[in-house]
């Protein structure tokens, strides 16, 4: 079987279940009206059972090709064009259910089973690697969408503190449990409405649907802030509104970015009134094909590399 007819399965489902209803009715017209014995339109059940098969599962297509059958049987004892019925036994019906019923049951599991590997593999490519959380690509597609819409809606973006002191001080592998630590802090924290993202390597982001102030924003960014403090993470937070503060997917994270920044630089000063190492707005997101000069340059700052993390 080529690739093309699971594909069009798993898009069109509806269109399959309806080609093999209409199939099943012309074959079984075919076979009152035109059969003989040895012309072999019965043969043609397997395609209707075939299209009911592919659009379902396992379960329905064998009850597909079990129907299929007793239809093709019923024809025979209505229609004396088939020859004399009594040559029928009972050993070459139950062969004749079975096969037909196996067959469907196969391609229903086939194609079922294709259909879930591939939600599966969708479902990883969306996910990043480390902390289960939607990944930057993801985040990109959720964040053109909100702005597709044209509902507010609020972007956090949020800088883990210390990673590179604890990846320094304990490994990567500590960097990388704190990283987890994190996300499944703000899994907790969330809404399941909010699609939250790792977007960097100590960078995380996420999306309040129906926040339409930049206030509002800020107070949502405090709050969370302050209950990650109680666990024991430290993290700055930015944030920006559409369509209050851009339009734009671009635009709306290059404001939440500047915050970002200025959220950072206030909580160094308020600490130990210098600017840590680890200070520098977040890599630029791919939503729109500007250079990552002219968002650092937005920032207004021009921070110090960044070194790579856990």
């Amino acid at each position: 079987m080529s690739h093309g007819m699971p594909a069009a399965a798993d898009r069109h489902p509806r269109a399959l279940i309806a080609a093999s209803i209409l199939c099943f009715v012309t074959v079984g017209v075919a076979l009152f009206v035109l059969e003989v014995p040895g012309l072999g339109i019965a043969h043609l059940i397997y395609f209707p059972v075939a299209f009911m098969a592919l659009a379902t599962n396992a379960r329905v297509g064998a009850a597909a090709g079990a129907l299929a059958t007793l239809g093709y049987l019923g024809l025979s004892v209505l229609s004396p064009r088939l020859g004399d019925v009594r040559l029928l036994s009972v050993s070459t019906a139950v062969i004749a259910l079975t096969s037909v019923a196996f067959f469907g049951a196969l391609i229903g599991w086939i194609a079922d089973s294709k259909r879930r590997l591939v939600a599966q593999l969708h479902e990883l490519a969306q996910r990043d690697f480390l902390t289960g959380l939607l990944n930057l690509r993801a985040f990109e597609d959720r964040l053109n969408a909100g702005c597709a819409l044209r509902q507010p809606f609020a972007l956090l973006l949020a800088d883990l503190d210390g990673l590179k002191a604890v990846n320094d001080r304990e490994g990567h592998h500590a960097g990388n449990l704190l990283l987890r630590d994190v996300a499944a802090a703000l899994l907790e924290e969330l809404r399941e409405a909010d699609p939250a993202a790792r977007v960097g390597g100590d960078e995380f982001a996420v999306l309040l649907p129906g926040v339409a102030s930049p206030n509002e924003a800020e107070s949502a960014a405090r709050k969370l802030e302050r209950r990650l403090e109680r666990r024991g993470l430290w993290l700055s937070f930015g944030w920006a509104v559409y369509p209050a503060d851009a339009e734009t997917a671009i635009e709306i994270f290059r404001r939440a970015d500047q915050r970002l920044y200025s959220s950072k630089l206030a909580r160094a000063q308020t600490r130990s009134g210098g600017t840590p190492h680890s200070l520098r707005p977040s890599p630029t997101l791919r939503i729109a094909p500007a250079p990552a000069p002219a968002r650092i340059a937005a920032a207004g700052a021009t921070p110090p590399p960044r070194p790579a993390a856990g």
